[in-house]
């Protein structure tokens, strides 16, 4: 469709008219029909089949097909999109946030734990201004004085020459560096989020804020953006968009759910993904905080403008109060069985905080004892479960990763060669893979497994780190094919 559509195909459905006609008259001439009757009957059918039929069945069958490709390629969308958001977070550290570029040098900011704006400068290492060893200085400095713990460096243009160039620096001042996959960052930075976000500063400090910020949580800085901009996916422009939308919402919102959002750290624009919340509860939420302080007990809810007790209820069980008066508050125990939880604790003889830390303590309550009308074997499993868990993410935590050396354009990739990825896009065909240069290379999905495999989903995932064999490298197509392949 999308070639038909620039113009380089011409698609038809093709079929056996004959057969067709014999097959019509069967159904609309009868036996005894003869002469000139017989004859008007057989143009009519053979009209109806040219002017009318054709094109109607060419019509069903191309939606059909349509929305059976729409199916497909949002369902593959959505798992991408899913993966992205549950990327690990490196958590509340200081970070330096470094939108690189060539000409207009890179863009440097300092981000607290919590992620806000402390200082923002532009450095000038690369071509043309060449400023290489003041930059490294002026990095220098800016990480011991804001006391940065890692260096987030985006992945576009010039990402990994500045990479290569604070390597040393960032061992001299025993901070960790990370590359940071920037999509849709330039789609924020000009967005109505960021510029509410950041009113005093242009687009390209915003840019690198959003990288820094990827780092410590993608997916409360991912959920600012557009899914269809982050870079993920396959026909994304080309699908029913309505479709698209609702699906990709629902993914969001899933995420968002299911990682559990900090209640007192959590921006506005995530907390309107918490099921039961909205625009207009999320930003009371927020106010209330900058009014009253951080909140120390979920209950506190129900004091927010707007909070009734349906939202309360929806919600509850996917806020998290950190280092709150209790220990429940920091579970994804909903609220609604803290006292089932503290009669648990009460029946043991314990504290309830030790019955959340103690793994043995748990071991001792027998979960049929628990059961009522209300409360199921299930609920009572789940609430266990996430005692077992308090405070944990469940998307685990960052780690450092480098590409292959010696390799900085695709000139320097030679067929047989081993080297470092991470995917960066999941189609049905196969898998993108950025090798730390600006052309991605492919894994198609025959060379994914030493066994026949239909979706490249049940191999590979979004931003998985993977050892590949370069098998074919077309510098003039700028295409490089990559095999997993024993």
């Amino acid at each position: 469709m999308r070639g038909e559509k620039e113009g380089f195909l011409r698609v038809k459905l093709g079929i056996d008219k004959e057969e067709v006609l014999h097959k019509l008259g069967r159904i609309f001439i009868e036996n005894k029909t003869k002469g000139s009757c017989l004859k008007q009957l057989q143009l009519a059918i053979e009209d109806a089949i040219d002017r009318l039929l054709s094109s109607s069945i060419e019509t069903e069958f191309r939606n059909l097909y349509k929305e059976k490709a729409d199916e497909e390629a949002i369902s593959v969308f959505v798992e991408n999109l899913k993966q992205l958001l549950l990327a690990p977070p490196l958590g509340t550290k200081r970070i330096m946030g470094i939108d690189p570029g060539f000409r207009s040098g890179c863009k440097v900011v300092c981000l607290d734990e919590n992620g806000s704006l402390l200082n923002d400068t532009v450095i000038y290492p690369h071509p043309p201004q060449m400023q290489a060893e003041k930059a490294k200085n002026d990095i220098q400095t800016l990480l011991r004085k804001y006391k940065i713990e890692s260096i987030a460096i985006g992945n576009g243009t010039a990402g990994k020459e500045t990479y290569a160039l604070l390597k040393a620096t960032a061992k001299l001042c025993d901070v960790e560096l990370f590359m940071v996959n920037e999509s849709g960052a330039s789609i924020y930075s000009a967005s109505e989020i960021a510029r509410k976000e950041f009113p005093d500063h242009d687009l390209t400090v915003r840019g690198a804020v959003s990288i820094g910020r990827r780092l410590m949580d993608p997916l409360s800085e991912l959920v600012k953006i557009d899914p269809k901009s982050i870079g993920v996916g396959q026909y994304q422009h080309d699908v029913n968009q309505a479709k698209l939308k609702e699906n990709l919402t629902r993914c969001v919102e899933s995420c968002v759910n299911a990682v559990g959002i900090d209640l007192n750290t959590a921006s506005e624009h995530v907390l309107t993904f918490i099921s039961g919340l909205g625009p207009t509860i999320a930003s009371n939420i927020v106010k209330y905080r900058e009014e009253n302080g951080s909140f120390i007990k979920i209950e506190t809810l129900k004091k927010v403008p707007r909070m009734g007790a349906k939202a309360y209820e929806q919600s509850a069980g996917f806020l998290r109060i950190r280092n709150g008066k209790n220990p429940l508050d920091n579970t994804g125990v909903h609220p609604e069985r803290y006292k089932l939880v503290n009669k648990m604790a009460k029946d043991i003889g314990v504290k309830l905080e030790s019955l959340i830390s103690e793994k043995q303590k748990r071991n001792e309550l027998s979960p049929s004892r628990y059961i009522t009308d209300d409360v199921g074997l299930p609920t009572i499993n789940d609430i266990l479960e996430e005692l077992s868990k308090p405070g944990i993410d469940i998307r685990g935590k960052a780690k450092t990763f480098e590409f292959t050396s010696g390799i900085n354009t695709i000139a320097d990739v030679k067929t047989g060669m081993k080297v470092n990825g991470v995917i960066n896009n999941v189609t049905k065909f196969g898998a993108f893979v950025d090798i730390g240069i600006k052309e991605s290379g492919l894994i198609h999905i025959s060379q994914m497994a030493d066994k026949f495999i239909s979706d490249p989903l049940d191999v590979v995932k979004l931003n998985q780190k993977v050892y590949a064999t370069v098998i074919e490298v077309d510098e003039s197509r700028k295409r490089i094919s990559l095999s997993l392949k024993q």
